[in-house]
């Protein structure tokens, strides 16, 4: 038996996992007519394939009809749930992983606009700020039918086999009693502790008098709701023991509220926020509960969740986003290779994707949540082929990576003297500083996996052909793309301002017709500087390729910077003063009105331009011309195309080398690309 504290079994009633990592509740929006079909089921064996001791599926299922599902939720209203929960729970169960599954009725936090556009309910008639709905109060035969559904539902998961049920008592309905600040009811349900607390208890007492008595509920609840009339924590313990009297086996403990996306921000920390925020409170909380305690909160690393488990803060380590950046990383940790678990950056694609792209996804690992096209686990090639990679940069150094793993014969050059890319600009501003661990993981595999790496290697076309290689990847990236506007040459591009070569006093317009975080870096740091910055955009919502958690931290510390947001005004020109400023002209789309700004600097993030000289210079002299067959690079097969016999190489480009895109789309190009080679 391991002597190491995350590998220790647990045993919760009569269920032993075999280790105390666990994949919190929550939902990728991976759901098919809102049931956990194949690609839902391929993402959580995966997980236990990798070795998890419990799988939480199912984030926020939800148990009645009306409750309509924001997020790709699963619908357990369903009675064909049953068959594919069924299919998930025994193939989770074969690789040796319990399984557990979250209800809740959203109340609130859903939309009056989705699903079967019935009117959203909860404890009062309240609004909630991140999904806007609303609501209607509860009326006593909602609750009554509503209090059913989390039976029949409960009841539905014991019929598919599952361990147990997290029962979702914080931020939705159940809880939305028990605080004052959804409860404003004057009846039998609200005003003391008591009267808040009786509605949620016989919900629990309805659950448990109707399940096994080894089937586990867990509840997944804050103990400090961080927020002006909200419950803090003496009052919150009182509830945790309320409901653990009533029925409840485990708690999932959390600090903070979900209502808004600065506060779910405080709850679930994203990249430049403190590690493990919550970790000794709920150490705390643990030492003052009779039953097992988990927690997930930017758990990130091995060695923050090992002190929990050895320390005696956690029974139950929730490492939920490092398990979607790795889901091998207890096996791992079990062969003592815990330097190769590609760790999770808190970039907060997996939460805000949902919302932005409709799925959780990795910002650098694009197998998840692609499963069936894209196993976890590369396989080698049966034939061992020759490629160069030139680029170093995210796209390049995954191609590199994927390759060496496949078993192929690697070589990488990058013109710089660096390796990494765009993401050596992103990471000078200290809140993008964890995408460091992008280039850093992916330098030490390329180490590992013997890849020869070449830095201050420009390469040209006679280079390649030189080299006798079967393959070539393109990872060249681009350059800044300049706005075709009359003066344009006067602005600056945000890459120089961002990497110090230009410098700016006085006065700046931000101009933004890229939409990502760069500009949104770009205005921080001048800001910083001590620059009046005007922030202007020709979209009529600020920024919106940057998911709301990442957002909304930006905003709040660029409006105490006196930045000025300005939306719907496209620079039309710019013109130099005798004085040296600069008159600004912004306008509106097809519209002659015009309104000008005097600043001293325009900056411009217009995206990138692909450098695609070297791509050019080799085209005619592939065999396949640089194309590529687009049914077989989704079905993960092969490419053979030719169009020119007498080439004597296959050519490929990726990422920003194609067009300007992120760093999520590049590394799966490159993982689209060099599997099936």
């Amino acid at each position: 038996m391991s002597t190491d504290p995350l590998l220790t079994p647990y045993t919760i009633k009569n269920l032993t996992l075999r280790n105390r990592i666990v994949s919190t509740s929550h939902e990728p929006s991976y759901s098919e007519d809102g049931l956990p079909k194949d690609r839902y089921r391929a993402y959580h064996v995966a997980k236990a394939q990798g070795g998890v001791g419990l799988t939480m599926v199912g984030g926020s299922s939800v148990v009645s009809r009306e409750s309509a599902p924001a997020f790709g939720n699963l619908q357990l209203w369903k009675d064909e749930s049953v068959h594919w929960l069924r299919l998930l729970t025994d193939e989770v169960h074969e690789h040796g992983a319990a399984v557990m599954i979250q209800l809740t009725h959203l109340g609130h936090r859903s939309s009056n606009y989705s699903g079967e556009w019935l009117p959203t309910i909860s404890v009062s008639a309240v609004r909630e700020s991140a999904h806007r709905a609303f609501t209607k109060e509860a009326e006593l035969w909602d609750m009554d039918r509503i209090k059913n559904d989390y039976v029949v539902a409960a009841q539905r998961c014991v019929a598919a086999g599952m361990d147990g049920i997290d029962l979702m008592i914080h931020g939705h309905f159940l809880d939305s009693f028990m605080t004052p600040f959804w409860n404003h009811r004057e009846d039998e349900f609200g005003g003391s502790h008591d009267n808040r607390m009786r509605y949620p208890l016989e919900v629990i007492r309805a659950i448990r008098a109707e399940v096994p008595d080894d089937f586990i509920i867990s509840a997944r609840m804050s103990f400090d709701e961080l927020r002006a009339n909200g419950l803090s924590q003496g009052e919150l313990l009182t509830v945790a023991q309320d409901i653990v009297d009533n029925g409840v086996d485990v708690i999932s403990a959390l600090a903070g509220s979900i209502d808004s996306d600065a506060r779910l921000t405080r709850m679930i920390p994203v990249m430049g926020m403190a590690s493990a925020p919550h970790l000794e409170l709920i150490g705390e909380i643990k030492q003052k509960l009779n039953v097992p305690v988990m927690h997930a909160g930017k758990i990130a690393d091995v060695a923050t969740a090992r002190y929990a488990i050895e320390a005696g803060l956690l029974d139950l380590v929730g490492m939920t986003r490092a398990l979607i950046a790795d889901p091998e990383l207890p096996n791992k940790i079990v062969a003592k290779v815990e330097d190769q678990i590609r760790p999770c950056v808190g970039a907060s694609m997996c939460i805000d994707g949902i919302y932005m792209s409709g799925a959780a996804f990795c910002i650098h690992n694009p197998a998840t949540g692609r499963e069936l096209e894209l196993p976890q686990r590369i396989a080698k090639s049966t034939t061992s082929k020759k490629v160069i990679v030139i680029g170093g940069g995210p796209a390049g150094l995954e191609a590199a990576r994927i390759l060496a793993e496949r078993g192929h014969s690697v070589a990488l050059h990058e013109a710089s003297d660096r390796l990494g890319g765009q993401v050596n600009i992103a990471v000078r501003s200290p809140r993008r500083r964890d995408l460091q661990g992008i280039i850093d993981w992916r330098i030490q595999e390329l180490t590992r996996l013997g890849v020869s790496v070449h830095v201050n290697s420009f390469i040209e076309a006679h280079d390649v052909m030189s080299l006798d290689n079967d393959v070539v990847i393109l990872a060249t990236g681009g350059m800044p793309q300049a706005l075709d506007i009359e003066g344009g040459s006067l602005c600056l591009e945000s890459w120089d301002v961002l990497t110090g070569a230009k410098r700016i006093e006085g006065s700046a317009i931000v101009f933004d017709d890229h939409g990502g975080n760069q500009a949104l870096d770009l205005a921080e740091a001048l800001a910083k500087s001590d620059v009046a910055v005007e922030f202007v955009t020709p979209e009529r919502n600020m920024s919106p390729d940057v998911g709301g958690m990442v957002a909304s931290l930006y905003f709040k510390d660029l409006s105490k910077a006196d930045v000025k947001f300005t939306v719907l005004r496209h620079l039309k020109k710019v013109e130099k003063n005798p004085d040296g400023t600069l008159t600004v002209s912004l306008g509106l789309e097809d519209d002659s009105w015009i309104e000008t700004r005097t600043v001293n600097a325009v900056v411009v993030e217009n995206g990138t331009r692909a450098n695609s000289d070297l791509y050019d210079d080799l085209v005619s002299h592939s065999s396949n011309g640089g194309a590529v067959d687009i049914k077989k690079l989704l079905n993960g097969r092969e490419q053979n195309i030719v169009r020119h016999p007498e080439g004597s190489f296959r050519l490929f480009r990726i990422g920003d080398a194609v067009s300007s895109r992120n760093i999520h789309a590049a590394m799966l190009d490159a993982a689209r690309i060099c599997r099936s080679l």
